[in-house]
């Protein structure tokens, strides 16, 4: 008799962190955007021609966290991300109407696994840079996967949250590769 109370008493504690695991955590742009070490060690290897001279488009595919539903990635949090590290680079016109080229970015793929102690997520993201002043001609396209993990000790209570760490950090690392191959263009 005494185990079963035992039982029920240690079941009733855990029903409370049974209930937080399920809910969603959403992305949040703050983690998805380019660190600041990196965006100091970039800054100076961005190409002259195309310092300030980029405008970002509305971002697709992102969905919305549900209630239940692990962890997601917004276009609001995305297209923050994506603007907050274009704009720390340098590479975003401050001019209204200016800008030379246009950024699209899609959300192609959000690989999570459902249940994992080390989280290891992989995002698609296709980026198009759009030169409007030549004919609206595409001057770079590409479909980039990254994969970033989180282990468990980083968040070992909330599965959500490891989820969210490693949907977190493959943006980051996402983005960051396309402005490295966007720096390798020749540009004039």
């Amino acid at each position: 008799m005494q185990f079963k109370t035992w039982l029920g008493a240690f079941l009733l504690a855990l029903l409370p962190l049974l209930m937080l695991a399920g809910c969603g955590t959403p992305a949040d742009a703050p983690g998805m955007r380019i660190t600041p070490a990196d965006v100091l060690q970039m800054r100076s290897w961005i190409p002259p021609g195309l310092k300030g001279q980029m405008v970002l488009a509305p971002v697709t595919g992102g969905e919305p966290t549900g209630r239940f539903w692990g962890s997601r990635i917004s276009n609001s949090m995305l297209e923050q991300s994506i603007d907050e590290s274009l704009r720390a680079l340098g590479l975003l016109t401050n001019v209204p109407g200016g800008g030379r080229y246009t950024l699209t970015a899609k959300l192609i793929e959000l690989d999570q696994p459902m249940v994992a102690l080390t989280m290891k997520v992989s995002v698609t993201i296709e980026y198009s840079l759009i030169d409007r002043q030549v004919d609206d001609k595409v001057v770079y396209q590409h479909r980039l996967r990254t994969v970033h993990m989180v282990n468990f000790t980083e968040s070992m209570l909330d599965i959500n949250d490891r989820t969210r760490l490693a949907s977190e950090g493959a943006v980051r690392r996402n983005v960051e590769a396309m402005v490295r191959e966007l720096m390798e263009i020749g540009w004039n």
